[in-house]
Formats: C-alpha cells, structure tokens, sequence
C-alpha cells in the first residue's frame, strides 16, 4: 500500500464518529472492553466490533487477552500523539477575547491523562518546574534529563537508569499541551512520572474521564519534590 493510500486509510478510520470515541476514550491509557466501547460510541455491539476489528488491522489498537475477555487500547504512543494533535485543531476557538483553548471541562483543563503523561495545568506546571530548575532540556523535537535532573528523579524513586535499558520507546520529548499551548514532558520518563503520581497517591482520577484531581498530599510532595506550584 503507497503512503498516500495508507495516509486516507488512517484518516477515513479516525474520521468516522462512533471509531473516533472509541480512539478519545482510549486517551487515558486504560484497556476497554469492546461491550465498554460499545456503550461509549453510542453504537450496537456488532457495530463496535467491525470498528474495532478495522482500527486494529490499521494499527490504531492493539488487543490483549485476558481469560475470556478481550480489551483494547491505543497501540503506541504515536496513535495517541495524533489524536491529541486531531483535538488541537478539531477545539472550537472563540474570536472574541479572552481565548480559551482546549477542553471546556475545567477539570480537563487542570489535569488529564494525555495517552500514558500528564497533562493540562498540571502536566506543564511539572515541565516548567523542571526546566526552571535545570533539570530538563527541552527542545522542540527531543529533549534530555541533565546531570541534576538524574539525581532528582532518583532521589524520587524514579529509576531512570532502569527506564534507559528498556529499548524501543523515546526517552523524553516535548507534547504540544491542547489546552495550555505549551509543552508537557511525553515519552518514558513522562510515563513514569505520571505512574509515580499515580502509584504514591498524588494524583487520582476522576470517574468516567480522563481528568484527574491532585490530593492534599500530591501537591505538597509536587512541590517539596520537583518545585511544583500549582496555585
């Protein structure tokens, strides 16, 4: 298949508004079922499993087996990338000042999932926090954790050295945030921060979407930790 065809094949799957959320409601990293994305679509259950069955032929799933039950996710962080960049364009934006972009759900807007990193408020208030503090490098394409950022993140209970090993996904990168404009930290260590979070209690998520609330405790150790004000 030319790259010009492949091109309107993926374009045609994520065009079509029952597959499209299915794709937005993959965004959260989970896994769902196909009954779940079912519901979520809007659409019957033979319906949903020719979008699935399409969307993962064309490489935007990717299906895992558990017992007797099938549940699906996005298949890489690529597919999420180009969701979140469909969402920029697809924001309706108000001529009339002042402008707001993104999400209208504030608590979208403060914190969400971005695929398996934080992002909203949140998400750019920890990248600039980094970067203030000579931790990260960020460019526009790529970006690197420095000498200081290491020893913050190990000090944190990040294991960086470990994350490194594991071949096959970029290390850090830049994400254009949709609702802020500005750069969330994406790639491994985006995703291990945000499992950390998760994992110590930091953060938690907000039932039936992908924002989520920081605790009490989440934005004292976001601060102690990394420099992370969030007010």
């Amino acid at each position: 298949m030319s790259n010009n065809a492949r091109f309107a094949e993926i374009a045609a799957l994520a065009g079509d508004p029952g597959r499209a959320s299915m794709l937005n409601g993959l965004m959260d990293g989970r896994a769902l079922t196909a009954s779940e994305l079912a519901q979520l679509a809007g659409v019957t259950a033979q319906t949903a499993s020719s979008h699935l069955t399409r969307m993962t032929e064309a490489g935007l799933l990717a299906v895992e087996k558990q017992g007797r039950h099938r549940y699906h996710r996005l298949a890489s962080p690529a597919v999420a990338r180009m969701i979140e960049s469909i969402m920029q364009l697809a924001a309706p934006e108000i001529t009339s000042r002042p402008v707001r972009t993104g999400p209208r759900d504030a608590a979208l807007r403060a914190g969400r999932t971005c695929y398996d990193h934080l992002a909203g408020h949140l998400g750019v208030s920890i990248t600039d926090a980094l970067i203030d503090a000579g931790h990260l490098d960020l460019g526009l394409d790529a970006g690197e954790i420095t000498d200081s950022g290491l020893a913050l993140f190990d000090r944190a209970g990040i294991d960086i050295e470990a994350i490194t090993a594991r071949r096959g996904r970029v290390l850090c990168r830049p994400c254009l945030d949709w609702s802020e404009r500005r750069p969330h930290l994406a790639g491994a260590i985006g995703a291990a921060l945000c499992s950390h979070c998760f994992h110590n209690g930091w953060i938690r998520r907000i039932e039936g979407t992908r924002a989520v609330s920081v605790t009490p405790n989440g934005q004292r150790q976001l601060r102690e930790t990394f420099g992370v004000s969030l007010s």
